[in-house]
């Protein structure tokens, strides 16, 4: 997902995607610990689609102060 198209989700969906990766992460990290990731680099990924959405997030969360 690309950070243009995130910027296009509206609060809620963006919220539900934070919960999905984070439960991912959870997934991903058992698979490690368990010697059957196929690809570390997955987990890499997933953690920047995290941090992406969380940024995202915190900018929304600040312009909606910002005009308030």
């Amino acid at each position: 997902m690309k950070v243009k198209e995130i910027r296009e989700l509206n609060n809620e969906e963006i919220n539900s995607r934070i919960d999905d990766t984070r439960k991912s992460i959870v997934d991903l990290r058992f698979q490690l610990a368990m010697r059957k990731l196929e690809s570390p680099a997955k987990l890499r990924t997933a953690r920047k689609l995290l941090a992406q959405l969380l940024t995202i997030q915190n900018e929304k969360l600040d312009a909606e102060i910002k005009k308030n």
